[in-house]
């Protein structure tokens, strides 16, 4: 019995010792802030960009139907648009997030510096909040697309009716009805998006998960700040599931 305190005992002091090395000593918990600071930031871009742009894809993915009417340069615009975000959603959908990174912020931005100057106002890491974005927005298209064709025909025939545009009656009556169908999955793809972001030490972001390496590359031992670095992306992920939880069942009251 004794022989197995005096173990447990040992194993104690040692992460105790293993937590004043990572973490305190030279205020080395700093780098796991500032990484978890980067990390909400390049969330918080990539998430309005996914937004925005999968909104526009999943509208243009709907211009692909039957029975177009119109002058035939209106069709064949309309066809041309859909066929755009079909091509975009299957590659993105269908490279890795890291590979898509890399290549936005070493090969495409890289050269557009040199071309357009006013891209120079950008920072590394709104330049990867932006390729983060860019990825999220295939996924996000697909789903706002389902919550779309989910509504009933019958919302879009009333706005007509009441004499709203086509346009109109998309922005003020079936996107807020889809949003509310798909706010669970949406909720999903931010905290995916969120872990994502934890490749952005490639292109040598110090975000949480590259703040943890640092901490290790210092000490030699990755224990602590890896396991600590999880932990904050525990906790993130599930302030993020109880806020979208919370918030899909006020929406639902209004039903």
């Amino acid at each position: 019995m004794d022989g197995l305190f005096g173990f447990f005992q040992n194993m104690i002091h040692s992460f105790s010792d293993a937590i004043f090395l990572s973490l305190i000593k030279e205020d080395r918990y700093q780098y796991l802030i500032q990484g978890l600071l980067m990390s909400l930031k390049l969330t918080l871009v990539a998430a309005v960009v996914g937004v925005i742009l999968g909104l526009l894809l999943a509208i243009a993915k709907l211009q692909d139907v039957d029975n177009l009417t119109g002058s035939r340069f209106v069709v064949g615009l309309r066809r041309w648009v859909a066929g755009f975000a079909n091509g975009y959603i299957s590659v993105i959908r269908g490279t890795p997030a890291v590979v898509q990174l890399m290549i936005i912020y070493f090969v495409v931005f890289s050269r557009l510096l040199n071309q357009v100057p006013l891209l120079n106002l950008l920072t590394d890491w709104q330049i990867a909040g932006i390729a983060f974005g860019i990825n999220s927005a295939a996924y996000v298209a697909e789903i706002i697309r389902a919550g779309i064709l989910a509504v009933d025909k019958g919302q879009t025939e009333a706005g007509r009716s009441l004499g709203l545009s086509g346009g109109a009656t998309m922005l003020h009556i079936v996107i807020p009805q889809a949003v509310k169908n798909v706010l669970p999955a949406l909720g999903n793809e931010f905290i995916v998006l969120l872990k994502e972001t934890s490749v952005a030490g490639y292109i040598g972001i110090a975000d949480l998960t590259k703040g943890a390496q640092s901490v290790g590359s210092i000490t030699y031992d990755y224990m602590v700040p890896l396991l600590c670095a999880a932990f904050i992306y525990f906790l993130m992920t599930t302030v993020l599931s109880t806020g979208i939880g919370k918030l899909e069942r006020r929406l639902r009251r209004s039903d």
